[in-house]
């Protein structure tokens, strides 16, 4: 069984009766994460790619700004908690701010205070958004033995460049951003797919790495296209192999 996953027996109903099939269902954890020993977020979440759900949350948090303010990272209590040791004092964030993500996610910020501009930037061509959301669901390895799960990726307009699954889509943001800091990558200009609706604390996270274009299988909400319209980011959901709905900034896709 592949990180992530559980075994599990379930139990089909057809016209011969009930049929028993070893299956699999995705793992839940809650995760703690402290910081400078204070206890800053606990997380209910995937226990995969924990280091990097860490590192991107507290980026997007704005605790740091980059891997060099991380003085120390270690997992403790059989990945249980997340203990960062910052190189310098760290402050408790503002009021926390229940999300509409899966599992009822936290923020500290307030995202009607923030003002973003993304740059144009390159256009993109309606089948290179086609493409990577294809190759998005291709490269997902949870999914097909789960169901259940969310996976995001951040790309090029020509290929992938890193994969996030997990339990709740918010947290699939968080991972690539960490992954993308691990590898010393820059996420500026960057495309983000995901599986999940696209809600303001994703689009949020997608300003503050500085994303132009996010794209879905499914659809923003009211507040992420208003959000969206204001911080210049392109929003596409729906995405299918021959069709998908530009709800803001239309002239980043190219037909």
């Amino acid at each position: 069984m592949i990180p992530g996953a559980q075994p599990t027996v379930y139990y089909v109903n057809s016209a011969d009766g009930w049929q028993a099939i070893d299956g699999a269902v995705i793992e839940e954890r809650t995760v703690c994460l402290y910081v400078n020993g204070q206890e800053l977020a606990s997380f209910l979440c995937s226990p995969v790619d924990l280091d990097a759900l860490a590192l991107g949350f507290l980026r997007t948090e704005g605790v740091i700004g980059g891997l060099g303010d991380v003085a120390l990272l270690e997992r403790a209590h059989q990945d249980a908690c997340v203990d960062v040791w910052l190189h310098g004092e760290f402050r408790q964030p503002g009021r926390r701010i229940r999300t509409s993500g899966c599992g009822n996610g936290v923020t500290f910020d307030d995202l009607s205070q923030r003002a973003f501009h993304i740059p144009l930037g390159k256009t993109v061509t309606a089948q290179q958004v086609i493409g990577r959301y294809l190759e998005l669901r291709a490269a997902e390895t949870l999914y097909p033995i789960t169901r259940g799960v969310h996976a995001s990726a951040l790309c090029t307009p020509d290929s992938l460049r890193f994969i996030a699954e997990d339990v709740g889509r918010h947290n699939t943001v968080d991972k690539l951003w960490g992954k993308a800091m691990l590898a010393g990558a820059e996420t500026a200009g960057s495309l983000l797919v995901t599986t999940g609706r696209i809600s303001s604390e994703m689009l949020g996270k997608a300003a503050k790495m500085q994303i132009p274009l996010v794209i879905s299988r499914t659809s923003p909400t009211s507040r992420t296209v208003e959000l969206a319209r204001a911080w210049n980011i392109t929003i596409v959901g729906y995405v299918r192999p021959t069709s998908m709905r530009v709800y803001t900034i239309p002239e980043r896709v190219r037909s």
